[in-house]
């Protein structure tokens, strides 16, 4: 099922009472009063698309029924979500054909929208030819298959369909080892550029509610939280968005000044989740309320019960039903737990004995025959999820990512062979240099190592 957007709760409660009265009593400026609708719209609408449908008084006026001024409220709706009229109607009368009342419609069905134009394409066609020329760095193609999905569909519903499922497919071709880091990037700068310049044109804010949205420090994927920020907008919410790589510092004077009533930041990884973690902490002692989602919270669930704020679901659609719930009732925030004095500890002993740790780890790597310079980036992306997972305190939580990790390592020629020689170097570093503080640590990264299982021959 695939969600465009709702008719109000009011609506909503009026169709479940009774469908409106078909019964021709309103004249063209009743209805025009109860809709906001201009004259010369509605009479174009009646002449290109049969909507609404009025009679004829015996003096050739047009008298509309209850049903017509909602069939216009309807389409007026539709218009709001970012659909072209053409294609309202059409979805209209795709789903009286099937027996259908469409006023009883909540959310549509992905057969009520997926209809056939004249050019043939539909939303997963125009979706594949979109990545298929992101693949071949067509900057031409590319704008053209987008600019025909915002003809045909809602703005919310391209940026969902098209935009996000295919940069997902891009980076899952780039994660396999089937798309290159160029082609990466490619789709992901022509994909922020375009809800750049429809943040840009979305409509004024019509509800009151100030909502900030930022990155936490080192975070530079802005994707999601840029979506999001987009989606908001089109409900109605003042959205200010701050984009990638926010310090904590300048995120406090910034809230001071501004003074939001939601705060939402978004992490990729798990160190940005610490600093994410640090950001919430400052808020809440602002008394100011946060909420925050991103992939990382996907990829580890327990992650999500380390962080103080609202935690906004697993989709950025699902982020803005939540988002809604939070500016309308105001419940109270979950509140991360201190953070444990062992782990107190064995923070400050890990990050104060790093450089003794990285100085074995090439000695040991030498002894194996394995230049630090292919895994020093691995090695650095390793030793800040140590850190970031103490500082969260729960150090299991470098597993997944780790794990993670280790195909793209092959990806780039890392053997599984060699990463487990890693993995030995730094457990023996780190075994010869933690002391009774660090044992945290130690412990599991002897638990660690042992999952690569033995050294291939």
């Amino acid at each position: 099922m695939i969600w465009v957007g709702k008719l109000s709760l009011t609506y909503w409660r009026f169709y479940k009472m009774a469908l409106p009265q078909k019964t021709p009593t309103y004249n063209l400026k009743a209805v025009l009063s109860e809709t906001g609708i201009k004259s010369h719209t509605i009479r174009a609408w009646e002449r290109k698309y049969g909507l609404p449908r009025p009679v004829r008084s015996k003096g050739k006026h047009r008298i509309y029924t209850q049903h017509d001024i909602s069939i216009v409220k309807w389409l007026m709706a539709r218009l709001d979500e970012g659909m072209t009229i053409r294609r309202a109607a059409e979805l209209w009368n795709n789903i009286e054909e099937k027996g259908g009342n469409p006023l009883e419609y909540v959310t549509f069905q992905q057969d009520d929208l997926n209809l056939v134009f004249e050019n043939g394409d539909t939303l997963g066609d125009i979706r594949n030819a979109w990545i298929k020329n992101c693949l071949r760095f067509d900057d031409e193609a590319t704008e053209k298959f987008l600019t025909q999905a915002f003809a045909i569909y809602p703005i919310k519903m391209v940026c969902l369909e098209i935009l996000q499922k295919g940069l997902a497919q891009i980076g899952d071709l780039w994660f396999q080892n089937e798309a290159t880091v160029q082609q990466e990037h490619f789709a992901s700068e022509k994909t922020l550029k375009r809800l750049y310049a429809l943040l840009a044109a979305a409509p004024n804010p019509t509800r009151l509610g100030r909502i900030l949205l930022a990155c936490p420090p080192h975070e530079e994927h802005t994707f999601s939280l840029l979506l999001l920020s987009l989606l908001l907008r089109y409900q109605g919410w003042n959205v200010i968005y701050l984009g990638a790589n926010l310090p904590t510092a300048q995120l406090a004077s910034t809230v001071n000044y501004i003074k939001p009533d939601l705060v939402i930041l978004a992490a990729q990884r798990l160190e940005t989740a610490a600093t994410l973690a640090e950001a919430t902490e400052m808020l809440a002692e602002l008394d100011v309320p946060s909420a925050f989602g991103g992939s990382i919270f996907n990829l580890i669930p327990s992650l999500r019960y380390h962080i103080t704020g609202h935690f906004l679901g697993e989709t950025v659609e699902g982020a803005v039903q939540i988002i809604n719930k939070i500016m309308t009732f105001d419940p109270p925030m979950q509140r991360a737990k201190p953070l444990p004095s062992h782990y107190e500890a064995a923070l400050k002993h890990f990050d104060s004995t790093q450089y003794l740790i990285d100085f074995d780890v090439r000695q040991n790597l030498d002894k194996a025959n394995i230049p630090f310079v292919y895994l020093e980036d691995t090695n650095s992306r390793f030793k800040r999820d140590i850190l970031a997972a103490l500082s969260l305190g729960n150090i299991t939580l470098v597993t997944p990512g780790f794990k993670l990790a280790q195909q793209l390592m092959l990806n780039y020629g890392i053997s599984t062979e060699m990463q487990f020689k890693y993995m030995h170097a730094y457990n023996q570093a780190a075994q010869k240099r933690l002391n009774a503080d660090g044992q945290l640590v130690t412990d599991w990264l002897g638990d660690f190592e042992s999952t690569f299982g033995q050294a291939p021959a």
